[in-house]
């Protein structure tokens, strides 16, 4: 199910450990018009993992959206995934590529740092996440980024770019006229108190952007 036209709006969940909240508001998520979903839980153990991974993959397939995977190489395998999202400190992109296949999407964090896209690039990531954009809550000691090397970047890669870290409906316009063909959004979507509504207006946004 691989999806190389990365674009639009890219959820990334919070860590929920009630499944069900999890399963519900990813629903709403997705009945707004999310383009990709990457299931990111840092705290849970292998088992909630599984039970979460399987469930969301499920669930995405219904409404026929790639599932990603953060950071669990052997999860994405397991569950057969969509593909598997990598940070520095992640497996290498190399062996995730050998291991995952061509048909599989992956993606790399490159912080605010140029040369990490151009390395992920060549080493096969599908896409290329640069931030923080602007102060975040799930990542509160990250680096910030600039409009500008959003500029450059597209001058040496040709992979699409997804913007993460602080974005809100309110700043999201301003990250998309930057360059950034995605949108990875967790906070500002699933602490919304309408998930439906907010993701239809993170749609819209890019619909009137491009």
């Amino acid at each position: 199910m691989r999806n190389p036209k990365i674009n639009g709006l890219y959820a990334i969940t919070p860590e929920f450990k009630n499944t069900n909240d999890l399963l519900d508001k990813t629903r709403q998520v997705l009945e707004g018009g999310v383009q990709l979903l990457q299931y990111r839980n840092k705290s849970a153990n292998r088992t909630l993992l599984r039970e979460q991974a399987g469930l969301l993959l499920l669930l995405c397939r219904e409404y026929r959206v790639p599932l990603i995977i953060n950071d669990h190489l052997d999860l994405a395998i397991e569950i057969d995934a969509d593909g598997l999202h990598v940070g520095q400190q992640d497996a290498p992109l190399l062996n995730a590529r050998n291991q995952l296949g061509c048909n599989k999407i992956i993606g790399a964090s490159c912080y605010n740092n140029l040369d990490l896209a151009i390395k992920a690039e060549k080493e096969g990531a599908d896409y290329v996440a640069f931030g923080a954009f602007f102060p975040s809550l799930t990542k509160p000691n990250t680096v910030l980024v600039t409009v500008d090397l959003i500029g450059e970047a597209k001058k040496k890669i040709t992979v699409p770019i997804a913007g993460i870290g602080g974005i809100r409906l309110t700043n999201a316009k301003t990250v998309i006229q930057s360059g950034c063909a995605a949108l990875a959004v967790c906070n500002d979507l699933f602490q919304s108190e309408n998930i439906k509504i907010k993701a239809a207006q993170y749609a819209q946004l890019f619909a009137v952007t491009n």
